[in-house]
């Protein structure tokens, strides 16, 4: 233990000058400004600076409720209070984190790891290992002022109130005479959120196609070398719609002329794609874009061949139902009669 408190102490000195966070919102973190602008400065300094509190300091250090942790400016589900362990070493630790929730990151002093949140990359922490503290053999270390906790009564309504209403949906119909259709329009949590309000349309799931690696999760395609693009699987009836409705409501909810991304997504895995399934289906496609471009449109949108599709993490499905709000670079503008 005095090899710990030695480390810890260490840790402490290393970290404990606190200054004030720029009053700017840096890039990585502008689908979030709202958010960002809300802190206060010290957890500004935390979250952005990578800074850190005292030790003891902060609220959730002795916090032994039942619930889910989650991350400060994205509302991401991080830890969950059964991984939660009282380390003696004065900031809220976890020997665990939800699957994809947690990225890693070597940290610039060239000892410790730190951790950030997946989806935003707000800085949590730093995680240790080989300190024989839990038998999984890791500590994260997290500041208090990165987190927001959900108690599991909130957490168990919600999710049952989700569930009941995705079932209520897919009970309407018939499943045998469902198709399916994939398109990428900038970040899927928009594209998703615009086109699960068309009739007919039974569910859409967020994830990724066109890539080379197989099974990739969101920080592999994140890195823009993998081929993927962020697509949407819309499962629809239809007797109810056809895929021109679904083609038209996609070029209607992003703008098809901007080039590798859509809005402040910049990268090749947010540019703009039909993957089509057969003919028919790049027929109506092509038939779209020559309207489009009639109107003067220069677009931007690739038609390709539709591949296998994976489904992202549990954590970016239905992203707006969950969260609450509108999408941040996505909007609907009429461009068909």
């Amino acid at each position: 233990m005095k090899r710990l408190s030695l480390f810890l102490l260490l840790y402490a000195g290393l970290c404990m000058t606190v200054t004030a966070a720029d009053a700017g919102v840096p890039a990585r973190f502008a689908p979030w400004k709202s958010k960002i602008e809300k802190l206060s400065g010290f957890e500004k300094h935390v979250i952005i600076d990578k800074g850190t509190e005292r030790p003891w300091s902060g609220k959730y250090v002795n916090f032994s409720k039942d619930g889910i942790y989650r991350c400060k400016v994205c509302g991401a589900a991080l830890y969950k209070s059964s991984d939660k362990f009282d380390s003696h070493c004065g900031w809220p630790s976890f020997d665990d984190a939800l699957p994809g929730a947690v990225k890693e990151v070597p940290d610039a002093d060239g000892y410790r790891t730190e951790i950030v949140c997946a989806r935003c990359g707000a800085h949590l922490g730093h995680v240790f290992r080989g300190e024989g503290l839990t038998p999984k053999n890791t500590r994260h270390c997290v500041n208090s002022v990165s987190l927001k906790f959900t108690p599991k009564a909130s957490q168990d309504k919600n999710t049952v109130n989700e569930n009941n209403t995705t079932q209520a949906k897919k009970q309407q119909v018939d499943t045998s005479k469902i198709a399916k259709a994939y398109f990428a329009g900038g970040c899927f949590w928009g594209v998703e959120y615009y086109m699960e309000q068309i009739p007919g349309v039974v569910e859409v799931i967020s994830g990724f196609m066109g890539g080379k690696m197989k099974s990739p999760g969101y920080y592999d395609v994140v890195k823009g070398d993998t081929g993927h693009l962020e697509t949407v699987e819309v499962r629809y009836d239809p007797r109810k719609v056809d895929y021109e409705t679904l083609a038209k409501v996609f070029f209607e909810i992003h703008d098809p002329t901007q080039q590798n991304g859509q809005g402040p997504d910049i990268g090749s895995q947010y540019r703009s794609a039909l993957f089509v399934a057969n003919e028919q289906e790049r027929r109506t496609a092509e038939r779209l874009i020559g309207i489009l471009e009639k109107k003067g449109l220069k677009v931007a949108t690739k038609i390709m061949s539709a591949t296998t599709f994976y489904p992202a993490e549990e954590y970016h499905q239905d992203h707006y139902r969950k969260k609450g709000g509108t999408p941040y670079c996505h909007r609907r503008i009429k461009r068909f009669d």
